[in-house]
């Protein structure tokens, strides 16, 4: 009988290659979600509009990105991960180069949704080839290295897009990327074999026409809440519309199976049911903080926009020195134990800026860290998990549902918390316009309302515990030699 080990699995050099090859690839991917967003003033200045109109150039490279993320599935299971992956680079750099040579805001509206169509892509397929090529006993460590240059783009993407737009100009916002994906389409031509493909894979064309309008339809509407004092019915048209969408396509997705643009049927699977709620729930954790915390410097601690992106850096921080030391314990304590430590370092996190808002700002970055460490560790564990009973042809279309669901579950959460917060600040607002309280009670009216709104996103922490107490207590069944996958047959392998 072949003898069991309990260690894990070796990081050897092709998966480590594979993993840099991959990371070059989605690095101009990540800093453009956060690069592009610092030159808003700078795109409606250039364009004479306003800055309303110009924020379409982000809000339609992330709808676009919604859109695609859910036919990945059929994308690879038709032409394969690597072709999939090149096509999706090259329009990448397509969409950068319009977007640089832009004459009009209409313009490069229209080039950043073709820009977005290919990142969409590119870091689903960059967590669906690991996840096969890693292996269950691998996925935790995979996911937690991949993720630390992840993190870093928060906290470089703005610094490098002022560098840009004070010395260049805005179109090298654009250009910036060209060599980047040249670059990653070189190595991906030099060292990647070309994965295994259905040329049977046919298109799911009624699951397309509900689920992709319905996501879009749904992140567009609670987008538009932003709005919902001066045009009430476009949210609630929206998400209604998304809704009997998301519900038609459902029912389509339970009668065609495997079939169906995405497999619904794998919520059948206790752990990946769990992992795609604590998908939704971290979404929210993450992006509703990350809404929250810039307006906090500024406005309740009267910081400049530089100062509090400066000391949003902890938490980037805690979250790579998680996502480095949470890999290694998934694989080897199990997901639940990770992810409750992460749960308890995060709501801690948020808890100092409940309690104690007016606390020195060593104290305030000692709860970005922990907040940070907490993310990453929940992070880890829901994707370490993910993929433990999924079948590996099954992973792509698994990796689409787990994707869109965040993308939603950020939506929500960043909806709620500014709702919330407007409506307190409104309060606060109208107490002092009617004179009843002087300058230092509006700002302790304005801590207050930010105190307030922590405390929800602390429920959201809270939310996710009853769930995470359902991921599974082990770590996967250490394989014999027997049942260790042979290289040659995962998704996407690196050239010896």
């Amino acid at each position: 009988m072949p003898a069991i080990s309990d260690e894990p699995e070796r990081m050897d050099r092709d998966l480590l290659l594979l993993m840099g090859v991959l990371l070059v690839g989605a690095a101009a991917a990540l800093l453009d979600t956060t690069i592009v967003i610092v030159a808003i003033d700078d795109l409606a200045a250039a364009f004479g509009t306003s800055v309303a109109t110009a924020q379409w150039a982000t809000t339609g490279y992330l709808l676009a990105m919604a859109a695609a993320i859910p036919m990945m599935g059929w994308l690879t299971d038709r032409w394969g991960a690597s072709r999939v992956w090149l096509t999706t680079l090259w329009l990448f750099l397509l969409g950068s180069v319009l977007c640089a040579a832009a004459w009009s805001i209409e313009s490069l509206i229209v080039f950043r949704v073709v820009q977005g169509l290919g990142g969409g892509l590119v870091l689903p397929l960059v967590q669906a080839i690991l996840a096969r090529a890693a292996g269950p006993r691998r996925i935790g460590r995979a996911m937690g290295l991949i993720g630390i240059p992840g993190q870093l783009a928060p906290i470089l993407g703005p610094v490098l897009g002022g560098v840009i737009l004070d010395s260049l100009g805005w179109r090298w916002i654009f250009l910036v990327n060209v060599p980047v994906c040249l670059a990653a389409l070189l190595l991906a031509s030099r060292h990647l074999r070309a994965a295994e493909r259905r040329d049977g894979a046919r298109l799911d064309l009624p699951g397309a026409l509900l689920l992709v309008p319905a996501v879009v339809a749904i992140l567009a509407g609670l987008s538009a809440t932003s709005g919902w004092g001066t045009a009430p019915a476009r949210p609630i048209v929206l998400l209604t519309g998304g809704a009997v969408l998301l519900a038609g396509f459902a029912l389509h997705a339970l009668r065609a199976g495997d079939r169906a643009l995405i497999d619904l049927r794998l919520l059948r699977h206790r752990s990946f049911s769990a992992a795609t709620a604590l998908m939704f729930l971290s979404g929210a954790c993450l992006y509703g903080p990350m809404l929250l915390l810039p307006l906090f410097y500024q406005q309740a601690r009267g910081l400049t926009a530089t100062e509090a992106g400066l000391l949003l850096a902890p938490q980037g921080l805690g979250m790579m020195a998680s996502l480095w030391a949470s890999g290694r314990s998934v694989d080897q304590a199990g997901p639940r134990v990770v992810a409750v430590a992460g749960v308890f370092l995060a709501g801690a996190g948020v808890a100092v800026f409940v309690v104690a808002a007016a606390a020195p700002v060593l104290v305030l970055s000692a709860g970005l860290v922990a907040l940070g460490a907490g993310l990453g560790a929940i992070g880890v564990a829901v994707w370490a998990t993910s993929y433990r009973d999924v079948d590996p042809a099954a992973i792509p279309r698994a990796t689409s549902l787990l994707n869109v669901v965040q993308r939603i579950g950020a939506s929500f959460g960043t909806v709620v918390i500014a709702l919330i917060l407007h409506h307190r600040l409104g309060a606060a607002g109208a107490a002092g316009a009617a004179g009843a309280v002087d300058t230092a009670t509006d700002h302790s009216a304005v801590a207050r309302a930010f105190a307030h709104t922590f405390a929800w996103a602390l429920g959201f922490v809270a939310a996710t515990l009853p769930v995470v107490l359902l991921l599974p207590l082990k770590p996967p069944r250490p394989q014999t030699s027997s049942d260790t996958p042979n290289p040659a047959s995962r998704s996407m392998t690196c050239e010896p």
